[in-house]
């Protein structure tokens, strides 16, 4: 929000165009970051994800290992019964309990076939999440390895650009302060629209900065007199002088200089 005092145009249009020369100073600084913070925030998920899978099979593997023992036991217990039962058969008073008995050995025979086709299974099992463990640890470590790499890319950066870039984001705030809400919404909406974020741009040989339309003779009279906010009817830019362009950048040079 515009602060209380009132400003002329031409101090609008300068504070505009210092905004927007602070503005791009901080986009060529986070261009050269780039893709690296969404880079090293991938590659966290992406790391996370692989400690949970592993944390994930060597549960399933301690799972199946139980499930083992238990088979076994339950082999052992069958061992034991059948040897009781076949006991029990040599003293049998008729067919009718050995019969009985058969049944229950069969049945015990069964269940230890069953239980050690079950330990089968599950070792298969183990073998298989095992590998695919040693797989995904070794997929953990070259991604953990890409983490790092990308993280000190990143650090390297921020320390060389943090403080700059905090100092610049205030000197847009304080500036953005000196304009009018509608001005500074105004400015914000075509700097989202245009491709390089140039939203005040000066005449350059008698066009538009970074357009190829001309501007009539009068027209350009009418942006040096500094009495309005004009903007250019091709590319939707507001615009300003090449004398007043020329002040601010150099004005704001020595601001970075100083950064």
């Amino acid at each position: 929000m515009a602060n209380d005092k009132e400003i002329t145009v031409e101090e609008k249009l300068r504070a505009l165009y210092d905004l927007q020369l602070v503005d791009s100073r901080i986009d060529k600084i986070r261009s050269v970051r780039g893709e690296l913070p969404l880079e090293v925030e991938d590659l966290e998920d992406e790391v996370t994800g692989l400690k949970t899978r592993l944390e994930k099979l060597g549960t399933d593997i301690t799972g199946l290992e139980n499930d083992i023992k238990e088979k076994k036991i339950a082999i052992e217990e069958a061992i034991k019964l059948t040897s009781k039962y076949e006991e029990q058969q040599k003293n049998v008073r008729n067919n009718r309990e050995y019969d009985s008995l058969s049944k229950e050995i069969e049945f015990q025979s069964l269940e230890t076939e069953l239980s050690e086709k079950r330990i089968g299974e599950y070792q298969a099992r183990i073998i298989q999440r095992k590998r695919t463990s040693e797989e995904t640890g070794v997929k953990l470590e070259t991604r953990k390895g890409h983490l790092q790499h990308k993280k000190d890319e990143l650090d390297g950066i921020l320390a060389e650009t943090q403080k700059e870039e905090e100092l610049l984001i205030a000197k847009s705030e304080e500036l953005s302060n000196l304009i009018e809400e509608r001005l500074i919404f105004a400015y914000r909406r075509i700097r989202k629209n245009v491709r390089n974020g140039l939203a005040v741009v000066s005449i350059e040989r008698g066009a538009s900065g970074g357009s190829f339309f001309t501007i009539p003779p009068q027209r350009q009279l009418e942006i040096a007199t500094r009495k309005k906010v004009i903007i250019d009817e091709h590319s939707g830019r507001i615009l300003v002088d090449p004398e007043l362009a020329e002040q601010e950048k150099e004005k704001i040079e020595k601001l970075f200089s100083s950064i």
